[in-house]
């Protein structure tokens, strides 16, 4: 096969990465004001913030569909078609294709409106939540639902309104294949949780009192430094809601957010949110302002950051090597509390309302109860007038429990009042499950992790995790990546039979 490419083939291709590269510059600038604004700016920048946000957005998005890009594509089929599929050059071409084509299905006006409705409704969440004040918040849910039912209609032939939502973050799936999926986790699930909270609940009060903030910064921050996290690009902050953003290879951000009296809000949030950003500081540099960039997926990328946080940052293996480290910090605390005691503890398994804080077997019911209530509301078979009170009946239904308000009930997650509704949930379970998947495929190469992580040492998996999926960036769809890492395609077994070995060990199931 002829792989090498002309000399006008190769000014061809630079003009495209150039163009490509204009346009990543402006979405990573957007970015920042997304970050400044979940961070330190003052409130009274957001009215500004919004104006600011939706200009730029917009001219991002003409620039990415702009006639003179796809008549770059276009010149450069013949070259897609002759390289090796999994070429850096084709690969280029391939997914900038895949993101134009889809691209200027929306105008530009629409982004710039969705953007400034995006600022605008974060703002009056952020405020609203502490005052448990649905009302403030109704108005801005409700354009917000008609702007994500407006996004999906510009790609008709769908199956379900939801479909182009979910593909936007889980390329190639749908509404009735992420539904296929978490019916088959469900009927696997539902009987380990039964099982395990009819059982009296674990004591989990020494992760409850006066922890400073000063000592668990200290302590989470050199634990994902352990991992592998390089603080030299990438830092960690505080907001309401954690997450993780990038702006290049050499630029990637975490936030955590601390609770009140609770050890573990920040320091699993962290460990969380170092998984994401790993993933995005792995990818190969040569990639970097072209598609190929970050993560494939929002299930593979909830699979790295699950992945840190419960199946190495759970176990038994990293508190052995750790525990005493956290102790040293927090020796009145728990300097006289056993590491099985404190093990028990941040594995408690109980029906609980905040789907961040839940443990890993209740997890995906807080997950499949959203993406159902995603899908209702999308169909117009769910007023968001009702919506508190659906919530309310579906975790009743689902986890035993009532919100006692919205501010832990309808208005706990930031994504329907800073996105679309649609898309945004159903990677954290896909997550979980290839998280196990993936971790399976590790051991099989290097069964020799786990006694690493005893002795405190995440290099082994951190290096395999970089090498077959990290640098990989965006290269392959997420169905082709998983079949290249585990020989086959996305299977629920691996992360019950992980969920059976670890609970049943902690419960006697």
């Amino acid at each position: 096969m002829v792989t090498h490419l002309s000399e006008r083939e190769k000014e061809t291709l630079q003009a495209l990465k150039d163009r490509l590269r204009e346009v990543r510059d402006l979405e990573s600038a957007l970015a920042v004001l997304g970050w400044d604004q979940m961070t330190y700016m003052p409130p009274g920048g957001a009215a500004a913030r919004g104006r600011q946000m939706s200009t730029l957005g917009e001219l991002a998005h003409a620039k990415s569909i702009d006639p003179a890009l796809g008549k770059l594509l276009e010149d450069l089929r013949p070259v897609e078609e002759r390289l090796p599929y999994d070429s850096d050059e084709a690969s280029t071409i391939r997914v900038a294709r895949r993101e134009y084509e889809r691209s200027i299905q929306v105008p530009p006006s629409f982004i710039a409106r969705f953007y400034a409705h995006r600022a605008e409704s974060y703002a009056a969440w952020e405020k609203a939540r502490p005052e448990n004040d649905f009302a403030a918040v109704r108005p801005y849910l409700e354009k917000t639902l008609d702007l994500s039912r407006e996004l999906a209609r510009f790609f008709p032939g769908y199956e379900h309104i939801a479909d182009p939502l979910i593909d936007f973050s889980d390329y190639g799936m749908k509404a009735s294949t992420v539904q296929a999926v978490f019916a088959e986790l469900r009927e696997r699930l539902v009987p380990i949780v039964q099982a395990i909270t009819t059982q009296p609940p674990a004591d989990g009060t020494c992760l409850h009192g006066s922890f400073s903030r000063e000592g668990q910064s200290a302590f989470y921050g050199q634990v994902i430094r352990d991992f592998g996290y390089d603080l030299n690009r990438g830092r960690c902050d505080v907001s309401a809601h954690p997450f993780t953003t990038e702006f290049s290879v050499g630029d990637v951000r975490i936030t955590v957010r601390y609770g009140e009296n609770d050890l573990s809000e920040a320091m699993f949030s962290a460990m969380h949110e170092a998984g994401h950003a790993m993933y995005e500081q792995g990818v190969d540099p040569d990639y970097e302002g072209t598609p190929l960039a970050g993560g494939t997926s929002s299930g593979v990328h909830e699979s790295q950051s699950r992945l840190w946080e419960n199946v190495v940052g759970r176990s038994r293996g990293f508190w052995s090597a750790t525990y005493p480290k956290l102790q040293a910090i927090f020796p009145g605390q728990l300097g006289d509390v056993p590491l099985d005691t404190f093990y028990r503890a941040i594995n408690k398994v109980e029906r609980s309302l905040i789907r961040t804080d839940a443990d890993e077997v209740t997890y995906n019911l807080h997950v499949m109860l959203r993406f159902d209530l995603e899908l209702a509301l999308l169909e117009g078979t769910l007023a968001v007038r009702d919506l508190p009170e659906a919530w309310r009946a579906r975790f009743e239904a689902d986890l035993g429990v009532v919100p006692p308000d919205d501010r832990d009930g309808v208005m706990q997650d930031v994504h329907w009042y800073d996105g679309t509704i649609g898309g945004g949930f159903q990677g954290y379970t896909l997550g979980n499950i290839l998280g196990a998947q993936f971790y399976d495929a590790a051991l099989g190469a290097h069964p020799e992790i786990p006694s690493e992580i005893e002795r405190g040492r995440f290099d082994l998996l951190h290096g395999w995790l970089r090498e077959n999926i990290y640098r990989l960036g965006s290269k392959y769809t997420a169905p082709e990546l998983i079949e290249r890492v585990t020989g086959g395609p996305l299977q629920v077994e691996p992360y019950i039979r992980y969920l059976r070995a670890k609970y049943g060990e902690l419960y006697a199931l």
